[in-house]
């Protein structure tokens, strides 16, 4: 089974992120979507298990609990948007929690558990990737991946940035 993760789209759904996150038979957002339209737009590729993140305000948010807990393939995978408000008991009884908020991805093992954030899909900040990621759980195994999002004006304005650079040194 493959489920597709997804975090801080803040409003703005990449094509690459959903063309990334295609193929998935559930998609997990940690938070900080934005608006009620990009968890629409999800859902056509996907159903949708959503947390509410901090920058989640207004009335379509209302509803969205901060942490939930769903069984897939065996395993317990617990979303929660800041991994600072996960309690020790929710974390020992999980094989999976995902988070987002820092913007960082990344994953660890951590006493049986595995920490998964797939980083920012939305704006870019703080000079990070745009990604998502995927849990692939088959047979009784948990198998993270973190995708990077090319966003080719991003990547040529860096190469630029780059070229510039190395012509005021030279």
């Amino acid at each position: 089974m493959r489920i597709g993760v997804i975090s801080d789209t803040h409003g703005l759904l990449r094509p690459e992120a959903v063309d990334a996150l295609r193929g998935s038979r559930l998609i997990l957002h940690a938070g900080d979507i934005g608006s009620q339209e990009i968890l629409d737009r999800l859902s056509k590729v996907a159903p949708v298990l959503a947390v509410r993140g901090n920058t989640d305000t207004g009335a379509w948010a209302v509803d969205l609990p901060i942490r939930q807990t769903l069984r897939a393939a065996g395993k317990t995978i617990t979303v929660v948007h800041d991994i600072g408000d996960l309690d020790s008991s929710s974390r020992s009884r999980s094989d999976v929690v995902v988070s987002g908020h820092s913007h960082k991805p990344g994953y660890r093992l951590e006493n049986g558990v595995l920490f998964f954030n797939p980083g920012s899909a939305g704006p870019r900040r703080f000079q990070l990737p745009i990604s998502v990621g995927a849990l692939s759980l088959t047979a009784g195994r948990i198998s993270p991946k973190l995708v990077t999002i090319a966003v080719s004006g991003l990547l040529q304005r860096g190469k630029a940035a780059r070229r510039r650079g190395r012509k005021a040194e030279g």
